[in-house]
């Protein structure tokens, strides 16, 4: 059989489609770089697979509605909400599954007013929305400001037959419930007031129209939609040893130390059952009650037909369960009949406790979504490990720890470690061509191998719940992850910190990273060590520590296993180091907390003596005021890594301008309310070393957010300008004058003297959410800021535009120093924005690190979504460019080549002629 030649005609159009494409350029996809998108942890779910369009409708806690495709789990759309108090969305009711209703809440002929889900979000307003799920556009929407707005912040909503009970608690002495048309916002009557002075805040909930307390061993409930109030009281066998929780789906249903109590008469449960989760749904035309448990590492999955409680056997499933996931909880499931008639397929959603979503369905996982990854708290880029021949050399050019090479043997053992290398590398390679060679690492096999300009890394992230990620940040895949139960951030509102103890340099040890955290049981501090390449526990582990932790700090020197010390002060104000070994190196360590409420600050000297370490308070600094009023609401130090390549600035007569480089040098900010100008914003730059005020600056009538950048000798913030109404930002810049105190060591013991200092403010034409300084390995590159804005753009801003020293009138002094005139307005122009048109939802932090390359910046943007790319401040003039021609140069260099032998040729020849005249 001959295959069909194609026609003349049909290669010329191919000729001419190629030469078409030859002319055409775009921007690739990996010079954008990679973004995944989320929904954030789960708060109400909806699973319908017998719509004509199967989908996932569901809620976060980070104010999104969305829809998700039932087969992948991939988002069909989301819509971002309000942030704050505004966005929290209260119910979420979907047409179609009002408890005891047969109202589909579809708009009549000729209406608008029909929805498939409806939303009810934030408390003052309140709004009330109806939206087409087909799409995720809003249909219609209405809202009510209520008028006891310190009330309205406890109100609860219910649905009951196209009503909308809207029903607010005044705390032990009545409820005021308000029923409207849901779709129009009409009321349908007055408000009633149902007394009620035994309700309490800690212990009362919404279970349908049932409003249910729990008063020692037993339930005091209130029908709210009845015709007669009355009260209600249910026993219970024992008291409560948890907090009471609500059944969905089930009027006057709750959830009691594992069972179900029902507090009305008219629905009977199945109180024989204990679980940790239950869900309320159908099949085969009969309401079921199902219920999941972690088993051993398994997820088993049951359930009862509420009618009868006797058992389903078709939902009956057991699936294994990794660790990493936390602990399941049922949020809802469907079933529909399968193509070939053979039965149901039923498809279960859970959430869990490390902010992950997943699907069970068959006896399977069939998808998981790291929602975790919408809180991220903390990030560090790792470099990583040398690949085999890389690593032998490594060693061969440092040769082995600890051994003593005397000096006349110096050439001789240098030169029989080379030769004992390459006989070891051709041994392998010949192994390796003939199938023998030695398996390669689970690294390599991964790819996990560090490039020639150090652009692949590992990259480390620390989540809100306590889960651990490792990611490739050139391919984004999640190579490993961790999960840390029961753990928590710190008091005055910080979070868990991701430290790294030791790096990938020091082949052929393995990079340490430690987890920082607080325990929930006891608040007693937590070490977890791992290693961040494999993402396998190292050192131990999992630490728990006796103590809480007040302050730490790495300790800046290490010992022959290049690792880290962590100096912990603890609540007590007593110091400790981990690991042990390495407490001498924390004598003459300085410390300093800081107390956000009372804008108090404490230094701390720790010395070393008789082997123990002990903490001595050196200076104290209140910067709360007469009435402490004022709180801390941020503060800013230098990035450790951080290298000042200029120590000065040159001049238009050049001379310099030398910088005030104070490494020890820390900016607080203190906001106070006042009566004349609303708020006060206060700038403090203090060396925390000495507790010298360096500088202070007073901004009135401005209020966050703000967002503070301290690098070098600059820093800029930015805020909101109440006066004006818009957003600014501040830059200041400190200078020794133009000669320097001291050019090889910096000592803050002395006596300080107070820099001069450069100022200026400009307006910025958007909402700042997060700002960060690029870094480089050796600091020549030019610095940028980088803005991220409330849309979601993040902003590359030279500090050419920032600069303090921008003069106000172009001048000769001006030019020769390359200062750009004054301009208060900052340009926003669109090649600027690093993420092109992948915007980041909800921008709340930028981080950023050193590559491989001087020009090469790393950066990773973090918030609802996630974003890494990389950035050159100053071009990338250690690269060649993309489009350089290599067969020219290669052509121009064999011709020069090959003409300077011949002109030497020559040249010897007509040398030798002159001789023999």
């Amino acid at each position: 059989m001959r295959c069909p030649q194609p026609s003349a005609g049909a290669l010329i159009s191919l000729s001419l489609l190629l030469l078409l494409l030859s002319t055409c350029s775009a921007l690739y996809e990996d010079q954008i770089k990679k973004r995944s998108v989320h929904v954030g942890a789960l708060k109400h779910a909806h699973v319908d697979l017998k719509h004509f369009q199967p989908r996932v409708l569901l809620t976060t806690q980070e104010q999104v509605v969305a829809s998700l495709c039932p087969k992948t789990g991939q988002i069909i759309w989301r819509q971002v909400l309000e942030q704050r108090a505004r966005g929290d969305i209260k119910m979420l009711q979907v047409s179609g599954f009002a408890d005891g209703s047969s109202d589909t809440a579809a708009a009549p002929m000729g209406s608008h007013l029909g929805f498939d889900m409806l939303t009810v979000q934030g408390h003052a307003p309140a709004l009330v929305r109806g939206w087409n799920t087909n799409i995720g556009t809003i249909e219609w929407e209405w809202s009510i400001m209520p008028l006891h707005t310190e009330r309205a912040q406890d109100a609860v909503w219910f649905y009951s037959n196209s009503i909308l009970y809207h029903v607010v608690p005044a705390w032990r002495s009545h409820i005021e419930v308000t029923a409207y048309f849901s779709t129009s916002g009409h009321t349908t009557g007055s408000t009633s007031k149902i007394m009620a002075a035994w309700i309490k805040p800690e212990s009362c909930l919404l279970s349908g129209s049932y409003f249910v307390c729990l008063d020692g061993k037993q339930l005091i409930s209130l029908d709210l939609v009845a015709k007669s109030t009355q009260v209600i009281a249910t026993s219970l066998a024992a008291e409560p040893s948890s907090k009471i929780e609500t059944l969905p789906g089930l009027n006057g249903v709750l959830i009691v130390n594992k069972k179900l109590v029902s507090v009305n008469k008219d629905q009977a449960v199945c109180g024989e059952l204990t679980s940790a989760s239950y869900v309320v749904g159908s099949f085969n035309y009969r309401k079921v009650v199902a219920y999941a448990d972690l088993v051993d590492g398994m997820l088993k999955i049951n359930a009862v037909y509420l009618d009868n409680c006797s058992p389903v056997p078709e939902l009956q499933m057991s699936v294994a369960f990794a660790e990493d996931y936390g602990t399941p909880s049922l949020r809802s499931f469907d079933c529909k009949l399968k193509r070939n008639d053979d039965g149901k397929g039923c498809l279960f959603l859970f959430a869990t406790s490390a902010e992950s979503i997943m699907a069970v369905q068959q006896g399977r996982i069939r998808w998981a979504r790291e929602e975790s990854l919408a809180n991220i708290i903390d990030t560090q880029f790792i470099d990583l490990p040398l690949a085999d021949t890389e690593g032998t050399l490594e060693n061969e050019m440092k040769g082995k720890a600890g051994e003593f090479i005397p000096r006349n043997g110096d050439i001789v053992t240098a030169f029989m470690r080379r030769i004992t290398a390459q006989a070891l590398q051709m041994k392998s390679m010949f192994l390796h061509l003939i199938g023998l060679g030695p398996p390669p690492t689970d690294t390599q096999r991964a790819g996990l191998v560090r490039d020639s300009f150090g652009l692949h890394k590992m990259l480390v992230l620390l989540t809100r719940a306590g889960k651990i990620f490792g990611m490739d940040n050139i391919a984004g895949k999640h190579h490993w992850k961790l999960y840390l139960p029961n753990v928590a951030g710190f008091e005055n509102a910080e979070q868990m910190r991701l430290i790294v103890q030791r790096s990938s340099k020091h082949f052929p040890l393995q990079p340490l990273c430690a987890i920082v955290a607080k325990f929930v049981n006891n608040s007693n501090g937590v070490l977890f060590r791992f290693n961040p390449i494999t993402g396998r526990a190292a050192e131990g582990g999992l630490l728990q520590l006796d103590y809480q932790i007040k302050q730490f700090s790495l300790l800046p020197e290490t010992e022959v296993d290049f690792v880290k010390g962590i100096l912990i002060l603890d609540a007590a104000n007593q110091v400790h180091v981990e690991p042990k070994h390495a407490t001498p190196l924390a004598d003459g360590m300085y410390l300093y907390t800081a107390d956000v409420k009372t804008a108090e600050l404490e230094g701390y000297i720790v010395k070393y003596a008789g082997g123990e370490l002990s903490c001595l308070p050196i200076w104290n600094v209140r910067l709360g005021g007469h009435n402490s009023e004022q709180q801390i609401i941020s503060v800013a130090g230098k990035n450790p890594i951080e290298h000042v390549h200029s120590q000065g600035r040159v001049l238009g007569d050049r001379s310099v301008l030398y910088k005030y480089i104070n490494p020890n040098l820390v900016a607080f900010v203190t906001q106070a309310p006042d009566a004349a100008h609303k708020s006060v914003l206060t700038l403090y730059l203090i060396d925390v070393v000495s507790g010298s005020v360096i500088f202070s600056m007073t901004h009135r009538k401005v209020r966050a957010p703000l967002n503070i950048v301290h690098s070098e000798n600059w820093l800029a913030y930015s805020y909101f300008n109440d006066k004006v109404r818009r957003t600014e930002i501040t830059t200041i810049e400190l200078y020794e004058g133009n000669a320097q105190a001291n050019n090889s060591v910096w000592s803050s013991l002395q006596a300080p003297f107070m820099p001069l200092v450069e100022r200026q403010s400009y307006i910025i034409p958007t909402i700042v959410e997060a700002m960060r300084e690029t870094i480089t390995e050796r600091g020549i590159t030019n610095k940028h800021v980088l803005i991220g804005t409330a849309s979601g753009g993040i902003v590359e801003m030279p500090w050419h535009l920032l600069d303090p020293r921008r003069p106000i009138s172009s001048s000769t002094q001006g030019r020769e120093e390359g200062a750009i005139p004054y301009i208060p307005e900052l340009p926003l122009p669109t090649e600027n924005y690093i993420n092109y048109n992948q915007t980041v939802a909800r921008l709340r932090n930028i981080y950023t690190a050193p590559s491989g390359l001087e020009s090469t910046c790393l950066v990773v943007a973090t918030g609802l979504d996630l974003f890494v790319t990389r950035v050159a401040p100053s071009k990338t003039f250690d690269l060649l460019k993309e489009d350089f021609d290599y067969i020219l140069i290669s052509i121009v260099l064999v011709v020069l080549t090959s003409g300077s032998l011949i002109v030497r040729h020559l040249s010897s020849r007509k040398l030798l002629k002159q001789a023999w005249k």
